[in-house]
């Protein structure tokens, strides 16, 4: 039986991605391990705090040569901060470079409102992606974050909000899918999105 494995680098909010997956009939194993990445039919990279520290966090425990190179060949989300590091770049705490999946940068919101951006917000879909698939319009999403991704082709953007300003909100390349928001903590909208993208590895 197959499996999707989630990414413990140690910048994750693993359980309640884990516990999502159980709910929605999702097999899946919390791994650092390659063999046990590479062997998976899908794979999930949350991620909470900054970017830097958790680039730091992939290359000292290998994985981000490795993970950019997986998220090629199979359904890939990074989810928040997990969807920042698909990006060229952050300018969080200074310029890092991130696994370059998806073309753009990643700097803080410029908006009149109170950073972080907290809490729920509505999404405007700007081009389909099989997550959306049976998304109803201006669907509610959970959001936790300062930064986020501007990104440098228009076709890899699959949804915004407005915070004061366009937030990347979903974005998809190929294989690769990001989520700005958090999937596991939106609801019966996020569990829609999260059973799209456990679909994509059937």
């Amino acid at each position: 039986m197959g499996y999707t494995a989630i990414v413990d680098y140690g910048a994750g909010n693993l359980l309640s991605v884990s516990k999502a997956l159980d709910f929605l009939g999702i097999r899946s194993v919390i791994t650092e391990d390659q063999k046990e990445l590479s062997r998976a039919d899908a794979i999930i990279l949350p991620g909470v705090g900054a970017f830097p520290d958790a680039m730091e966090m992939l290359r000292q425990k290998g994985l981000s040569d490795f993970l950019a190179a997986e998220a090629k060949k199979k359904p890939f989300l990074g989810i928040c901060l997990g969807m920042q590091l698909l990006f060229d770049f952050s300018e969080e705490m200074g310029m890092t470079k991130g696994l370059s999946l998806i073309g753009g940068g990643v700097r803080e919101i410029k908006t009149p409102y109170k950073l972080p951006q907290i809490g729920w917000n509505s999404l405007e879909l700007i081009n389909p992606s099989p997550l959306t698939k049976g998304l109803p319009e201006n669907a509610y999403v959970y959001f936790v974050h300062s930064f986020a991704a501007e990104v440098k082709n228009r076709e890899d953007l699959t949804a915004v909000c407005d915070y004061g300003t366009k937030v990347t909100a979903l974005v998809s390349k190929g294989s690769a899918f990001g989520c700005q928001f958090h999937p596991e903590k939106s609801g019966d909208v996020g569990l829609m999105m999260l059973k799209n993208f456990g679909e994509l590895s059937l």
